[in-house]
């Protein structure tokens, strides 16, 4: 597993692209939120910053660069010379998201941190981080079942846009006008609950307990997109 993480750490930093698109692009809209915040916190809160952040790096960087790098890499036959190795489906799959998930967590914390430093200490900071790792599985688990979808990178441009303006959206949506309204169908929709969970993680104001009742509908997406992965991610390119 360490060994196919590291060869495709070395294949994300030689290609340009996948760097620019993936990875610079998300830091620059998020640095744009951050350098604006007294601008967005009118519109939001701070918390509603934050989650809009996470949401940029996950959705822009981990989910897209998740989905374009299992395409890639069944469409060259890559992922079907490795089933051929002794390394099981499992670590297989872990080695090959594992430096982009890694990358995305990395970007998340320095840009929240920044976000600290500029506005503030979050209220609860262990909550704060469960909702990221949360996320952070989500997307993964919605980066796999997308790729069962997706048959080349190039496709990937097309089927990534769902999930990705979906979760940016709903995030916006959440944080704005919070969950006062259409309480159920706000915390049920994909990104719903992790962003209240992060707003209530940074502004405070709600207690633990029923902020780690957010936790469920995240957690249940991640299990829906495990599932579906099971069923729709391909090892060889359709033919």
């Amino acid at each position: 597993m360490l060994s196919i993480a590291r060869s495709e750490l070395i294949q994300i930093f030689r290609n340009r692209s996948v760097l620019i698109t993936s990875f610079v692009m998300p830091i620059a809209i998020c640095a744009f939120f951050v350098y604006q915040h007294e601008t967005f916190a009118k519109i939001g809160s701070l918390g509603y910053i934050a989650a809009i952040v996470m949401f940029t790096v996950c959705a822009f960087g981990l989910y897209t660069s998740a989905v374009t790098t299992l395409a890639s890499r069944r469409q060259n036959l890559f992922l079907k010379r490795l089933r051929s190795t002794a390394a099981g489906d499992v670590a297989i799959l872990t080695g090959l998201v594992l430096p982009v998930t890694a990358i995305a967590l990395v970007q998340v914390a320095v840009i929240l941190i920044v976000l600290a430093v500029v506005t503030g200490t979050p209220a609860d900071i262990g909550l704060l981080v469960l909702a990221v790792l949360a996320t952070v599985a989500m997307m993964i688990g919605l980066g796999l079942a997308t790729a069962g979808l997706t048959n080349s990178p190039e496709h990937a441009q097309v089927t990534i846009l769902p999930v990705t303006l979906g979760v940016i959206a709903v995030a916006s949506w959440v944080g704005i006008s919070g969950t006062g309204e259409l309480t159920l169908l706000k915390r049920l929709l994909p990104g719903g609950s992790a962003t209240e969970l992060v707003v209530n993680a940074w502004n405070g104001g709600v207690a633990v307990s029923e902020s780690l009742l957010l936790l469920a509908p995240t957690l249940a997406w991640v299990v829906v997109a495990v599932v579906l992965a099971s069923r729709l991610f391909r090892w060889e390119p359709r033919r």
